[in-house]
């Protein structure tokens, strides 16, 4: 298989796993987000904060919430975790994280 058909089949699949060190990758068709590979290599690299130290922000905001879906992709150049967690009054909220720096950009429920 051809580098370019790994890469857009890499795209089309949408994937979950865990990564040693706890970071959960998600990679969709969507055109803004990464690859499971270009996430690797970010995190590799020092470049993106590790999931576990947000998911620790999480637990503090939204003590025993579900993480539903996680996703990292790349808006107007900026990397953002976007975390989707069900909360233990069973509302679906959606978390938006600086990927650099780890900071809280948004909290808002999931409509």
């Amino acid at each position: 298989m051809k580098k370019t058909d790994r890469k857009a089949a890499a795209r089309r699949w949408r994937l979950a796993g865990v990564w040693a060190g706890g970071l959960l990758l998600v990679a969709s068709a969507f055109a803004d987000d990464l690859s499971a590979d270009e996430v690797l290599r970010l995190r590799q690299r020092g470049e993106v904060v590790p999931l576990t130290q947000l998911l620790q922000q999480l637990e503090s905001r939204h003590p025993g919430a579900q993480v539903l879906d996680v996703e990292l992709e790349r808006d107007d150049g900026r990397l953002i975790y976007e975390i989707e967690v069900l909360t233990t009054q069973r509302i679906v909220r959606e978390l938006e994280f600086d990927a650099r720096d780890g900071r809280l950009l948004n909290d808002e429920v999931e409509r």
